[in-house]
């Protein structure tokens, strides 16, 4: 699963968005921060906990300029079903994708083989349409929103000051490792030209 760096895949999808339909292709995607949130299935457990916690962190993302698709098998119909029966999903102002084709969780390898269902997988696309950020867990394993809002502030950071690098645990206003990429230049530098000392000692004593 080699996707960290890769464009994200053609695709066209229908969402349910704030009481509408929406069609959506990795067109309207480019050009802004995103973040495809996939999970298994609607009217389920673990995935509305994880949905409404995402929810909550919509606002800031938008104001970071990001936007939020989540995925599943279900169609657009089935989202908005649970949209309006459930309290946790009635929140929900992101666009929810359907997936019935599984085109999308093909393209992102999440789907799971003879189930129709999606894995729960977490990308984050930057304006180029290219993955920088992905997660994937098991069936019982629900996701954190805020640490996923703290890693996307991560991504944009760098992407926005390409001679720095986040540290772990790194958050917005925090210390950063602004030195460590000239260090590691600094450091091969020099390792190569012990190398080649070494080499021009070896040969002079090279009868």
């Amino acid at each position: 699963m080699a996707l960290i760096n890769t464009e994200i895949k053609p695709f066209s999808a229908t969402g349910y968005r704030q009481g509408e339909f929406v069609d959506v292709t990795e067109a309207d995607v480019k050009g802004k921060w995103a973040i495809f949130f996939f999970y298994p299935a609607d009217f389920t457990f673990v995935c509305p906990t994880e949905l409404g916690d995402l929810a909550d962190h919509y606002d800031e993302l938008q104001k970071l300029g990001v936007e939020v698709y989540s995925v599943s098998t279900d169609t657009h119909f089935t989202h908005k079903a649970w949209h309006d029966s459930s309290e946790t999903i009635g929140k929900i102002k992101y666009t929810m994708l359907g997936d019935q084709t599984g085109v999308l969780s093909n393209n992102f390898d999440v789907m799971r083989e003879g189930e129709g269902l999606a894995d729960r997988g977490t990308f984050v696309v930057d304006p180029d349409g290219i993955i920088q950020i992905m997660e994937i867990t098991c069936e019982g394993v629900g996701r954190n929103a805020a640490e996923l809002l703290r890693k996307v502030k991560a991504a944009i950071y760098v992407r926005e000051h390409p001679n720095e690098v986040c540290p772990a645990k790194w958050e917005q206003g925090a210390w950063l490792a602004r030195s460590d990429l000239r260090v590691l230049t600094l450091l091969q530098q020099r390792a190569g030209e012990r190398s080649s000392a070494r080499s021009v000692s070896l040969n002079l004593c090279t009868p």
